[in-house]
């Protein structure tokens, strides 16, 4: 005598496995948004004052992460968070005030930044 297959417990091995390759899909999207390598060149106003880190507002970028800003007047890299803001990528930036003066940037300036992601 054959048993009744369950198909309620089929269906839901089928569920979690959709969920586990919905969960795999969505992972490679996730990472190919993180930009590694030069970035480009933006023109880095000073960006909020009381906002303390090392980080530059730009829109070189499509989620946070970590990189390097290089100010070729002064020779000088800096390591920063990189943070997306809307704009085109030929917008200009937003660089901390702790960022600016390690790099030794005039605060008052538009300096020249090249922008790298890590």
């Amino acid at each position: 005598m054959e048993q009744p297959v369950d198909e309620q417990a089929g269906g839901a091995e089928t569920d979690a496995d959709d969920a586990v390759d919905e969960q795999s899909a969505a992972a490679p999207d996730d990472a190919a948004e993180v930009s590694i390598g030069t970035l480009g060149r933006t023109v880095a106003s000073l960006g909020n004052a009381a906002e303390p880190g090392l980080w530059l507002k730009t829109p070189l970028v499509s989620v946070e992460q970590s990189g390097r800003v290089y100010y070729a007047e002064t020779n000088t890299t800096v390591d920063v968070t990189l943070i997306p803001i809307d704009g085109p990528s030929t917008a200009g930036s937003r660089l901390s005030l702790q960022a600016m003066q390690a790099l030794g940037a005039p605060l008052t300036g538009l300096p020249e930044v090249d922008v790298f992601g890590a």
